[in-house]
């Protein structure tokens, strides 16, 4: 379905509680998000989550008269398990995002066609992770069902609140992320079935970070200074859209020592190859506010960086330490 846009449509939001600058993009930009959803559809698989799903593994649980979840129930690895509860807690609220989202793009036009479409794509996630996760046993029912309540009734305020070009390049970041973060899940699991559906999960959250990304290279040509302010907050700041939930601190760690998510690979795979998608070092249409952002970016890499080979220097002394007293 080819998302033509209404040439006098700006999207649902009330232009009077935005900057002039950011409504006035939003229509600019309006055509480069049609072509970028015709070019999603034309790149998406259309696939049902249930295909993914090894029913067969069912059985009922004490309330049906079966058995109560026990550890030893799914060979699933302990990192993979602290990481699927994760990637699934964050698919959770994708009614916050949804929310956040329309509001920033609004519901007219490419743009709103995009937010739904986008959501309906997000949707398929958390069933199929969820189908799995419970189909097999890989964790604790019941510990999910009480992260889940608690996680959704704590809400979700985006930390890019309602500035178009921040939420962009947010979700550019973002979604590259979690692609990766779902795919090393799968890898680390242990079980190919798992491995099979995250790597599913993983390339929608690929095109969903081109179609953002390239959003984004349209926005630095028509201003590229706002745009290189809005990446240079949203890079220093950044955070993953779960990091509310119960006990994330402790469950990111144990994701970063298995090589799952970690600075590196935030560093490596995510920032770099999106920046230099936007050739954010070598740019020579920014002003003096650009300037000074692409410094502050500059310096925060260069942090990041260090920060980085520290966690993997420490890591791989906590693993010779760890291999030293199983040999004794």
């Amino acid at each position: 379905m080819p998302a033509t846009p209404d040439a006098d449509s700006a999207g649902s939001r009330p232009a009077d509680c935005f900057p002039a600058s950011e409504t006035a993009l939003l229509r600019d930009l309006e055509p480069v998000v049609a072509a970028e959803v015709d070019r999603h559809l034309s790149a998406a698989t259309d696939w049902s989550p249930h295909q993914y799903v090894p029913w067969s593994r069912g059985r009922d649980f004490e309330f049906l008269g079966g058995e109560g979840w026990e550890p030893g129930d799914s060979t699933v690895s302990p990192q993979s398990r602290e990481a699927l509860l994760v990637n699934l807690l964050t698919e959770d609220n994708l009614p916050y995002y949804h929310s956040a989202i329309s509001h920033i793009m609004g519901g007219d036009g490419a743009w709103g066609f995009w937010v739904n479409r986008w959501t309906a794509e997000e949707a398929r996630h958390s069933i199929v992770i969820r189908d799995y996760l419970t189909v097999t046993r890989a964790v604790d029912p019941e510990e999910l069902e009480r992260y889940r309540m608690a996680h959704m009734q704590g809400g979700y305020q985006p930390d890019h609140g309602e500035s178009l070009l921040r939420g962009l390049a947010y979700v550019s970041f973002q979604e590259l992320a979690t692609r990766v973060s779902h795919r090393n899940t799968g890898q680390v699991s242990g079980d190919p079935v798992c491995e099979q559906l995250m790597a599913r999960v993983a390339s929608d959250e690929n095109l969903h970070m081109v179609f953002y990304r390239n959003v984004i290279a349209a926005a630095f040509e028509a201003a590229p200074d706002e745009t290189m302010r809005a990446v240079a907050d949203v890079v220093t700041g950044f955070q993953m859209p779960g990091h509310a939930i119960d006990g994330f601190w402790r469950k990111s760690v144990a994701i970063a020592n298995a090589g799952i998510y970690d600075l590196r690979l935030h560093h490596d795979t995510v920032l770099k190859p999106v920046l230099r998608y936007w050739r954010v070092h070598d740019r020579t249409d920014l002003g003096p506010a650009g300037e000074a952002a692409r410094e502050r970016l500059a310096a925060h890499l260069e942090t990041l960086n260090t920060a980085a080979t520290r966690f993997e220097e420490r890591r791989a002394e906590r693993r010779a330490r760890q291999a030293a007293r199983r040999q004794d």
